[in-house]
Order: C-alpha cells, then structure tokens, then sequence
C-alpha cells in the first residue's frame, strides 16, 4: 500500500508540471504572465536588416552557412520567403516560454526530456494515423519514464518541420548521372531526375502547410482525451502482451497498474485534465536557414524574437561552427536550443558554442545532445562534463544514442543494432554518475510504426528481416515496440539512480 500511495504521487508528474520561470526568461523592463501571451507574437515579421555586430533575423547571411542548398532562381526563392512571411505562426511564444520553463527545471535535475520522432517527415507519408502513432507511443514511453525516474517528463516530438537533412555529399552519382543530393522534401524531391532534384524554394511553402496540419492534429490529442493516462497504461499493457511471463516489462507494467487502480479506489479523478490531457511540443533541425528566417517573429509583449517554425530547434553536428551561420542565427532567438556533439567536441570548443548559444547562461536555455557510440562516449564525455562544471554552465545532457551506431549490412541496408543503442545509453548514465551530473534525456529517431529497419529487441528484427518493412526515407528508426523497450530500460536505470527499491 505505500508502494502504491508513492507511486500514484509519481504518477501526477506525468503530465503536468508547476514550471517556474528564470528571471532571465522574462523582459528585464517587467513581469510576463504566459497564461496571458500565449498569442503574443506579430503576425508578420517586423522588417529588419543586419548592422555590422548586431543580431536581425537575416544576419546569418554575413556568415558561411553549411549544408544549405543552392537555389538556381534567386527571385523564386524570394517569393516563396514572402509568402512564408505573410503566414501565420506555427508555434506561439507562450507555448515556447512553458517548454523553456520545463527544462529549466530539467537543467537542475528536476525533469527528463524525451525527444522522438522521423528521421525526416515526407510529404508522401503524411497521414493522421502516422502522427497519431509516433504520437501515442511518445506518451507511453512517457508515462513509463515518469514512473521510472519520479521526474516530470517533457515531451517534444521530431514532427512538424523534421525536413530537411544535412548530406555527406552535394551531389549523387550513379553510374555517369550527377545530380544534387536527395536534402529532404523541404527542399528537392527523392526521384533520381533533374526534374526532382532541383532545389525547388516552393517545397517550403508546402512544407509549412503539412506543419500546421501536424500541429493542429498533436493539439487535438493531447487536449482532446486521446492523451487520457488509463488508456496509454492499457497500450502498455498489450505492449507487455509480447514478452515472456515474469518478465521486468511485465512486473514493471503491473506496478503502474496497480498505482492507478489505487487512486481510483481512494476517490481521485483520473477522469481531470491533469490525467487526461498533456503538454506536447514539437522541435526540428534548424537547417534551412530561409525557412527559419521567414518565421521569425518578434513578441509584441516581451519584444524578443522567436523562430515560430518550432518550439525548440537544435543545431546539428554538421553546422555548429563557431562563425557560421547557423550558430548566428540561433544566438538571437528566444527558443530552448539544442546542439548535437560527437567526439569530435572538443572542451574548449564546447564552452564557446554554450557562451555563443547562450551568453547569458540561462537555465533551460541550451541542451547539449551527445551522439558518439558507447566506447567514444566513455572516453570523451567526462572531459565534456568536467569542462562545463568548471566554468558553471547551466546545460541539460541528453543522450542521441542512435546515430553514432548506424552501419550497413552486406545486402546494402543501412541499420542500426538495438543492443550498440543500448550499450551507450548505459555508457551515458555511468558516466553522468561519475560526474555527479544529470543524465537529462534522450533523443530517438522513432515511428510508431511495425517498420523493419533497427535490428535487435523484443521485436526481433534480423538482417534477413530487415526488407520486410523498410519504409525510410533517410535513417533507420526504432519501431514502436523497440522505442517502448527503450523506455523500460531507461526507467529501471532512473529508478535504481533514484534510490528506488528494485521492482520485483
């Protein structure tokens, strides 16, 4: 009964959290109540124009900008920045300002962020029941991190703008055909033609209609009662239908049961909104710097500018030059930040990007997305850490433990092995308990989908399987059993490093 009475305590955080706001959030010349600016952002963009030194909207053009395609019609692509200027927001600076309060707390180890989703979202594939299932298993993951670590769990979807893709190389060749690499349906199309390849500045505008049709749909759920926390326990539950009688999954799901049947009895409403809706956010790869410079507002209340294409945007390995543009552009919005590191960070370097990114080292500001594989973690991260410690950094670490273990096999699929995922998973929890830092979070490429493209896991996906359902566009992803597999794994971590007693 005291299990129970705890763990339905701990069931509370999982969808609602009483945020708190750093003062350095907030307009230094007065105080901002977000339930009242949610819609303070300007329809259109106030118009700009970079001063030497000083930050607009479109100063990143001063600087090299990395992966970025090459429009062969300037004034087209002109017109499709205007029209995208003329649209409406996607995102709202109040619901920017509640998921920077929520990492803030994460950032002094009082949350965990959960960020799944595509590789890269397709025009093609677009469909209600897509979002939903990425969505649904998003939630279940959450409800199962919740119970693990005790902690709130912000969740923050790769959806309604994950298009774009950085690419090794400009251009393909096959056999004696060149032509621009396939960079993601916001900017060329996948058929190897001329036609398809062209960098085509419209697809942004296409791009930007799907987003709000995503967003409108992940609006609905999470406020319409798909999001209700007895109906994930019960998708957990057939979840834990797949594996073997006395497994950890099953004796984990049981206690979860048994908390929510404990509140029921003892007359709690797990019929209210905090048990039947949630806050959900979505965050994409800031790469198309045109895109994110023609939805930059500035908030009409607080007169910060806000890239409104999403409520977290983060910079990729490939872009986070110290004097390129993308770290340019990202230094003057109001947005939480990421950055995806490898090993090839090195401590100096780290610091510059947090003093670039975030100068004034507000909490929840930046996260920092470590991707390295298991070994290369263990021997790099401590210094990583061990730097920021020293020069006081407010930072929330996160593990990508995906794409430092993709590989391909001999029959030319590219995958990912489901144990090398969870070796640096492990990798990153020991580490940050060595530091005695917070192991913040994790990033998945994830579909709720049964797709064939990761190997290993309870969903036992083989080599000789793997062209059963390989639907990607660009990377492997987990499917939905072995994204929620995931989350068991990490919960029993999160529970054991909490002090816990074991679930037995």
């Amino acid at each position: 009964m005291k299990f129970a009475a705890f763990a339905s305590s701990v069931l509370l955080l999982a969808f609602r959290v009483d945020a708190f706001t750093p003062s350095s959030i907030l307009s230094p010349q007065r105080t901002i109540q977000t339930s009242k600016t949610s819609l303070h952002v300007a329809a259109e963009p106030t118009k700009t124009s970079s001063t030497s030194g000083e930050w607009a909207p479109d100063s990143w053009k001063t600087r090299k900008a990395s992966q970025m395609p090459v429009y062969d019609d300037p004034d087209e692509l002109e017109a499709a920045v205007k029209r995208l200027e003329r649209c409406s927001p996607l995102v709202f600076a109040g619901e920017v300002r509640s998921l920077h309060e929520q990492l803030a707390r994460a950032c002094h180890g009082q949350g965990f962020l959960l960020m799944g989703g595509d590789c890269a979202e397709a025009f093609n594939e677009f469909n209600v029941d897509h979002v939903r299932d990425t969505f649904r298993v998003l939630l279940q993951m959450a409800l199962v991190l919740t119970f693990g670590s005790s902690l709130p769990v912000i969740k923050v979807g790769r959806m309604a703008g994950q298009f774009a893709k950085p690419r090794s190389e400009p251009d393909e060749v096959r056999g004696d055909v060149s032509l621009p690499s396939y960079r993601g349906d916001i900017i060329n199309s996948e058929a190897f033609t001329p036609e398809a390849r062209r960098n085509n500045p419209h697809n942004m505008v296409e791009a930007y209609h799907q987003s709000a049709q995503t967003l409108n749909i992940l609006r609905a759920f999470a406020t319409g009662g798909y999001a209700d926390i007895s109906r994930l326990q019960a998708w957990n539950l057939d979840f834990v239908e797949q594996t073997e009688e006395g497994s950890r999954y099953r004796k984990f799901a049981t206690k979860v049961d048994e908390s929510l049947r404990f509140m029921k009895a003892i007359g709690v409403d797990t019929s209210s909104a905090t048990f039947s809706k949630t806050d959900f956010f979505t965050a994409h790869e800031c790469l198309l710097l045109p895109y994110e410079q023609a939805l930059t507002r500035k908030d009409s209340t607080t007169g910060r500018w806000y890239d409104c294409s999403a409520h977290m945007l983060w910079v990729g390995e490939r872009t986070r030059e110290l004097d390129g543009a993308h770290l340019e552009f990202t230094r003057g919005i109001g947005n939480p930040l990421g950055v995806k590191i490898s090993d090839k960070c090195t401590p100096e370097e780290l610091i510059r990007i947090c003093d670039t990114m975030n100068p004034n080292n507000t909490p929840g500001k930046i996260t920092i997305i470590v991707r390295m594989g298991a070994e290369k973690l263990r021997k790099n991260l401590p210094g990583l850490i061990r730097a920021v410690q020293r020069e006081g950094k407010s930072v929330l670490w996160i593990s990508d433990p995906v794409h430092g273990n993709t590989r391909k096999t001999e029959n030319g699929f590219k995958t990912r092995d489901f144990e090398n995922i969870r070796a640096e998973l492990r990798a990153f929890f020991d580490v940050h308990d060595e530091m005695g830092s917070h192991p913040g979070g994790v990033h998945l490429e994830m579909t709720g989908e049964d797709v064939t493209e990761c190997t290993g896991g309870i969903s036992d996906v083989t080599e000789d399987t793997l062209g059963d359902r390989y639907n990607t566009y660009c990377d492997p992803r987990l499917n939905g059993s072995q994204a929620l597999e995931i989350a068991f794994l990490i919960a029993e971590r999160m529970r054991k490093r909490s002090g816990l007693p074991p679930i037995e």
